[in-house]
């Protein structure tokens, strides 16, 4: 039976390959290894073990190189990520604003984040890992409120009181109407 192949990885938020599926398909590079020692072809061993030939053929370069150590799993691929102590870092640092770190206007984008990571932590994410993990410790996408550097809060608040109900007041007829262009409302 041949395991599953994929699973949901919390630390990097994303699909790898489970551990079962891992040494499934090391034993597949092992057994072809040894397949290797005894000289049969390519395209023989491509074909008893339902891989590619291009498979066998770069299996069959790294045996060369490395041995049968060479053909051995890696273990998982494991994308880059920060630990929480890091992330702690990081929330200071976003915590002091855009301008602190040389962008003019008060835009936080995922690219802006991504350089503030990679100059303050040393650490090179995609914008897709850091958008996972800034959601994934509760931060969220905000646009930056713009307002009139002239604005005068007093002045703004006064007109939403005194002058914003009466234009906001319903200009619907008080009379009863009719949905018909051609026969009247009835009184």
């Amino acid at each position: 039976m041949i395991p599953a192949v994929c699973r949901w990885d919390e630390v990097s938020g994303g699909w790898g390959l489970t551990a079962e599926r891992r040494a499934f398909r090391e034993g597949i590079r092992l057994q072809a290894g040894q397949r290797f020692a005894t000289g049969e072809k390519t395209a023989v061993i491509a074909r008893d073990l339902r891989v590619s030939v291009r498979s066998v053929e770069r299996r069959r370069r790294a045996r060369r190189e490395g041995g049968l150590e060479g053909l051995r799993s890696a273990g998982p691929a494991n994308s880059p990520t920060i630990s929480d102590a890091q992330f702690a870092v990081l929330e200071e640092e976003l915590g002091k604003g855009p301008a602190a770190h040389g962008f003019e206007d008060e835009r936080r984008t995922l690219a802006r984040v991504q350089a503030v990571i990679r100059r303050q932590l040393r650490v090179s994410l995609s914008v897709a890992t850091v958008w996972r993990l800034l959601k994934r410790h509760g931060w969220s996408w905000q646009a930056p409120v713009r307002r009139a550097l002239e604005r005068d809060e007093h002045a703004v608040e006064l007109w939403k009181k005194e002058v914003w109900p009466r234009v906001k007041a319903s200009r619907r007829h008080v009379a009863p109407g009719s949905s018909s262009r051609t026969k009247p409302a009835s009184p």
